[in-house]
């Protein structure tokens, strides 16, 4: 009997897996096999909450594969050396695995593919890099465009989704390590491609129909207003060709013209979420350097930096938000705007200092979304806000947070602050600071900088990098 490799990186679902399907349909039996990479393991951009998330999915994949005669094969080493381990053991006639883009990912799998017959299949894009590109066939460096392009480009009807393998061969034999569990706090995020499935379907079309008021609530941090669908398209517990199906199909079903630009908006995240990843894949030196602008003349004070990561610059919106970061490895994403505007306009420290400590903590941490967050808010990137753009966190704050809900979700020495005070605690009097037990500067910090002083200081840096 034939034997194939299913090598599950960052697809860990049996949906919709194209990986999946052209290894049955090649071989009587697949040996589905997920292996712990060292160099990913220790690297500085691991984030331990965000493993704790994959472990939990991997052993809901097992349970899954368990319940169609299969299992997870589990190894922890060099994948090269663990595929050969693997591949001589079982003489296996093939791997079939979903390309992954980021620059190691890339250098690691054209290794494998110098030795071994690998199979690409899918993508965790909806479309893979290299099929939008340019009229003249370079790839397209502004949004836009990009956006333009994709939307021209076929999507699949649902019923075309690869459904669910109702029985998976595999050999017995093989060994495997076993999937530990994982200490640490527990994650906010249920496991399971169940769960994102689930999840999917109450957006796009529960009782309220959430996708249809998303373009308005989006930017609420103080409410649940978005899919919240981003950690299980992180490791492809959820298609992102589903998601965008999904999308398209809320879209022509749309009630009434505002519901149906909420729907357009969500899908324009998803063609977000491919442009990056068509970014990184062109332009891996955005892993490590702006893809414009100069040099810059970061301060990168480090205690500032501590300051910031601990969520005590004295700013409402933006200590809320770096504390319910590390609380919990997720932020709302406007929350993540401001944070990241505060970091590298306000106190002038490099946006990749930043980038990493983000990918430290968050469970949706992705090398491409990430990083093209990162130098969109810094003005460094490809499609950037312009470098004058310089969020103010009080406006921010009251404009998306106007009854200071989230603020006080994650700030409890907010708690007797009156609304007036809430986005600026600072311009409390003396009295008030003291009936409500909050002084300034011993319950709570005084800001550790100040805004327009700070925004000024940012626009002759930045405009001398142009």
């Amino acid at each position: 009997m034939s034997v194939s490799i299913w090598w599950i990186r960052r697809d860990l679902r049996l949906t919709d897996n194209f990986a999946l399907v052209s290894a049955l349909n090649y071989s009587d039996e697949i040996l589905p096999v997920f292996i712990l990479d060292p160099q990913l393991l220790k690297s500085k951009y691991v984030g331990e909450k965000r493993l704790d998330f994959l472990f939990n999915n991997l052993r809901d994949l097992d349970r899954n594969l368990r319940q169609r005669g299969s299992r997870l094969i589990l190894r922890h080493g060099n994948p090269l050396e663990e595929l050969v381990k693997i591949s001589t053991e079982t003489r296996t006639t093939a791997v079939f695995a979903e390309p992954d883009y980021s620059p190691y990912a890339r250098r690691r799998d054209q290794a494998v593919s110098n030795i071994l017959p690998v199979h690409w299949c899918g993508s965790p894009a909806v479309h893979p890099p290299g099929s939008v590109l340019r009229s003249d066939g370079e790839p397209y460096t502004v949004f836009t465009p990009f956006s333009r392009t994709w939307k021209s480009l076929p999507l699949p009807d649902i019923s075309s989704f690869h459904p669910t393998p109702q029985r998976i061969q595999t050999p017995s034999q093989t060994s495997s390590l076993e999937i530990l569990e994982v200490a640490g706090e527990k994650i906010s995020f249920p496991a399971g491609e169940r769960e994102a499935q689930e999840r999917l379907q109450a957006f796009v079309g529960g009782n309220r129909n959430p996708i249809y008021q998303y373009k308005e609530m989006r930017n609420r941090p103080d409410i649940e207003g978005t899919s919240v669908l981003s950690p299980y398209l992180r490791f492809g517990i959820l298609s992102a060709r589903q998601a965008a199906v999904e999308a398209k199909s809320a879209i022509q079903n749309a009630p009434d013209g505002n519901s149906r630009q909420s729907a357009e908006t969500w899908l324009n995240e998803l063609i977000w979420r491919d442009f990056y990843i068509h970014i990184l894949y062109h332009f891996p030196i955005v892993r490590t350097q702006n893809f414009r602008l100069g040099k810059i003349a970061w301060q990168n004070n480090r205690q500032d930096f501590t300051t910031w990561c601990e969520g005590s610059t004295g700013y409402p919106i933006v200590d809320a938000g770096m504390r319910q970061l590390v609380a919990t490895g997720w932020m709302h994403n406007r929350v993540r705007m401001i944070t990241a505007s505060f970091l590298t306009k306000d106190l002038l420290v490099d946006w990749r200092w930043g980038e990493r400590f983000f990918m430290q903590h968050l469970i949706d941490g992705d090398p491409a979304a990430n990083n093209g967050g990162w130098q969109w808010t810094a003005g460094t990137g490809t499609d950037a806000a312009p470098y004058f753009r310089i969020f103010n966190p009080v406006l921010q704050s009251k404009k998306f947070d106007l009854y200071g809900n989230y603020i006080l979700e994650w700030l409890p020495e907010l708690a007797n602050v009156p609304l007036e005070y809430i986005h600026e605690p600072w311009k409390m009097p003396p009295e008030i600071q003291k009936s409500t037990r909050c002084s300034i500067g011993e319950h709570y910090p005084a800001p550790i900088v100040d805004h327009h002083w700070a925004r000024e200081r940012a626009l002759r840096a930045f405009s001398k990098a142009q």
